[in-house]
């Protein structure tokens, strides 16, 4: 059986991050929308500040340097597109999520 949607997630995707800064990428024409997908910050006793860019364009990965973000959240990229997409977001992040846009109700 296919599943063409499938939720699954074992851990917080923020997990396993010792940053005490982290660095958070959001990339998507509305960034935004996508902060949803950072649950899981765990609540412990120290500071943590988060710092948060965003990009407008998933081609705008390619300007940016290896390993410089802790977590990227991008929205997903028609099919053609996303082989370069996955690659640009190994490259960038540590963790990265790609997610779906919303439909609208």
């Amino acid at each position: 059986m296919i599943c063409p949607q499938p939720l699954c997630r074992l851990a917080p995707i923020t997990t396993g991050m010792n940053s005490g800064n982290p660095r958070i990428l959001l990339c998507a024409k509305q960034a935004s929308g996508l902060v949803r997908y950072m649950e899981g910050w765990s609540l412990d006793t120290r500071r943590r500040q988060l710092r948060i860019e965003s990009l407008d364009q998933p081609e705008l990965l390619a300007g940016m340097l290896s390993d410089s973000f802790d977590l990227a959240v991008v929205q997903a990229v028609p099919a053609v597109e996303l082989d370069g997409l996955v690659h640009e977001l190994v490259r960038v992040a540590r963790q990265g999520l790609i997610t779906r846009p919303r439909k609208s109700l």
